[in-house]
């Protein structure tokens, strides 16, 4: 599965203000920027994401997949941080 068609179907299915997909061999991470998403329990985040996701894990097309979430001011910073490093 490429990570364009993870962004797709997950941008698609939460109408996510961002979200970034990394990754191969099954094995994916998963950037979500939204402040819907980010005000949800650790859990319920897990839970969202995973949803339209199922299909593909069943099949064995995504094998693992580790979510980080932000909301969009944190975001902002995180990309500043990151620039300036």
């Amino acid at each position: 599965m490429e990570t364009q068609e993870i962004e797709n179907i997950l941008k698609q299915a939460l109408n996510l203000d961002e979200v970034y997909v990394q990754g191969e061999n099954a094995h994916f991470g998963v950037i979500v920027v939204d402040d819907n998403i980010a005000a949800l329990s650790k859990l319920k985040q897990q839970q969202t994401i995973y949803a339209p996701l199922m299909p593909y894990f069943t099949t064995g097309e995504i094998h693992a997949l580790t979510i980080k979430t932000f909301t969009v001011e944190k975001w902002k910073r995180e990309r500043l941080l990151n620039m300036a490093s």
